[in-house]
C-alpha cells in the first residue's frame, strides 16, 4: 500500500508580507503587493515596478553574524522554513535526523550577489571577492542551510525548473516519502531576483508588464488588456510527513498531498505549447496520481501569469482535462496580487491552495476589468468567494516547457 503524505506546517514570505495569516488575509481581501521598484535606479528600464518584500526583518530569522554569508533568497528560505517547522511543532531528534530531508529550489539563485561581486571584481580586482560569494550564490545552499539549521540528514535536493521550481520541489519531496526514503521532507521554493540584470533580461524578452503608472493594476491574468507579468520575490516552505508518522506524534494536519504531475512541452525555450498540451498532461497526471475523478476537483490555483499565451493556453488545457466540468471550477491566479516570484511562486501558491481547503474561501483574481473572451472560465474575478473546497490542484509552468501540478485534498 502506498504511503500517504500530509502537510503539517507552512511558512511564507511574499510581497503581501512576512507570515502565513498576514498573507492569506491580504490575498482574500484582494490587495496588491506590487509597487515601484526601490532597490535600484529604474530610470532606463521599460519596467519600473515589482512585487517586493517590504516588511522582512532578516535578523528575526538569521543571526546577525550569519546574514552577510547568505544571499537574500537564502534568508527568505530560512524564514519560511522557520515558520513551517514552528507550525508543524516538529523537533528533529538525533534518531529522526536521517529520516528528514530537504527539497527546496530557486530559479535564479543568488543573482543579487552575482551582480554585486562581478562589479567589485571589475573595479577592485579578484582579491576583493568574498570567500562566501559561491555559497551565497548557488541555489542548493537554500536547502543546505535549512538542513544545517534543523540537522536534516536525509536527502537534500535543489530543483531548478524556472517558474515550476517550487512545485517540482514539493512533488519530488512527496515521492521521496512515498519511496520510504524519508518520513519528513521540508519542501518549497525561494527567489530574490528583483535586480537590474533580471529586469533587463525579461524586458529584452518583452515578457514584463510596463504598466508603471498603475502598479497595483499591472498584473491582470485573464484580462484582455494584460501586457506581461510583474517580477517579484518571495519564498514558500511546507512540511510534508508520512501520514502514520504525523498521526503518531500528534501533528496538526492541514491537508493531504494526494498527487503530483510533471511533463514537458518539448516545444520552445520560452513559449508554452499551443493549446496547452503539456500543461494538460501535467494536470491529468496529478489527478490520476491522486485518484481524483476530474469532476471531483473544486478549485485550481492557476499559473495565471498575465502573459497572453500562458493565460490562453492554460485555459484551453483546463477545458481539455475537465471537459464540461471546467465551467463549474473555481479558478484564480494569486499572481494578480503577488506578482511572479519565479522559483518561489509554486510553493507559495501551493500554500494558498492548502489554505483554500482549510478555510473554504477562494481568493480572487484581481484586475479582471475586461475579461478576455478567449479566457472564458470562472477566475473568481475581483472578489473572494466562500465555497466548500475539498480537492484542489495547483499549476506551475516554466521556461523550457517544464510543467508541474500538485493535487491536494482535505484530510
Amino acid at each position: 500500500m502506498q504511503r500517504r503524505v500530509v502537510v503539517t506546517g507552512v511558512g511564507m514570505v511574499t510581497p503581501l508580507g512576512t507570515g502565513v495569516e498576514k498573507n492569506w488575509q491580504r490575498l482574500l481581501a484582494g490587495e496588491s503587493g506590487i509597487s515601484p521598484i526601490t532597490s535600484f535606479d529604474t530610470e532606463k528600464f521599460a519596467t519600473r515596478i515589482a512585487g517586493q518584500v517590504t516588511d522582512f526583518e532578516v535578523t528575526d530569522f538569521v543571526e546577525s553574524k550569519e546574514v552577510r554569508k547568505m544571499d537574500r533568497f537564502i534568508h527568505f528560505a530560512l524564514a519560511a522554513a522557520d515558520m513551517a517547522m514552528s507550525m508543524a511543532k516538529l523537533e528533529v531528534t538525533p534518531s529522526l535526523s536521517p529520516r528528514v530531508g530537504v527539497s527546496v529550489g530557486a530559479g535564479l539563485g543568488g543573482l543579487p550577489c552575482l551582480e554585486q561581486y562581478h562589479k567589485i571584481m571589475l573595479e577592485k580586482g579578484p582579491r576583493r571577492v568574498s570567500p562566501f560569494f559561491i555559497p551565497m550564490m548557488i541555489a542548493n545552499l537554500a536547502p543546505g542551510n535549512i538542513a544545517i539549521r534543523y540537522q536534516a540528514k536525509g536527502p537534500n535536493i535543489s530543483t531548478v525548473t524556472a517558474c515550476a521550481t517550487g512545485t517540482h520541489s514539493i512533488g519530488e519531496g512527496m515521492k521521496i516519502i512515498q519511496r520510504n526514503v524519508s518520513d519528513v521532507m521540508i519542501c518549497g521554493g525561494t527567489e530574490a531576483a528583483v535586480t537590474p540584470l533580471c529586469v533587463a533580461g525579461f524586458n529584452a524578452m518583452k515578457a514584463l508588464s510596463t504598466r508603471n503608472d498603475e502598479p497595483t493594476k499591472a498584473s491582470r491574468p485573464f484580462d484582455k488588456d494584460r501586457d506581461g507579468f510583474v517580477p517579484a520575490e518571495g519564498a514558500g516552505v511546507i512540511i510534508l510527513e508520512e501520514l502514520e508518522f504525523a498521526l503518531k506524534r500528534g501533528a496538526p494536519i492541514l491537508a493531504e498531498l494526494a498527487g503530483y504531475g510533471s511533463s514537458c512541452d518539448a516545444f520552445h525555450i520560452a513559449s508554452p505549447a499551443p493549446e496547452g498540451i503539456g500543461a494538460a498532461a501535467s494536470m491529468e497526471m496529478a489527478i490520476q496520481d491522486a485518484g481524483f475523478a476530474p469532476d471531483e476537483v473544486d478549485y485550481i490555483n492557476a499559473h495565471g501569469t498575465s502573459t497572453y499565451f500562458n493565460d490562453l493556453y492554460e485555459t484551453q488545457a483546463i477545458k481539455k482535462v475537465f471537459g464540461e466540468h471546467a465551467g463549474k471550477l473555481l479558478i484564480s491566479s494569486s499572481k494578480s496580487m503577488t506578482g511572479h516570484m519565479l522559483g518561489g511562486t509554486g510553493a507559495v501558491e501551493a500554500i494558498y491552495s492548502i489554505l483554500t481547503i482549510r478555510d473554504g474561501k477562494v481568493a480572487p483574481t484581481i484586475n479582471i476589468d475586461n475579461q478576455d473572451p478567449d479566457c472564458d472560465l470562472n477566475y473568481v474575478p475581483n472578489k473572494a468567494v466562500t465555497a466548500p473546497v475539498k480537492k484542489v490542484i495547483s499549476n506551475s509552468f516554466g521556461f523550457g516547457g517544464t510543467n508541474a501540478t500538485l493535487a491536494f485534498s482535505a484530510y
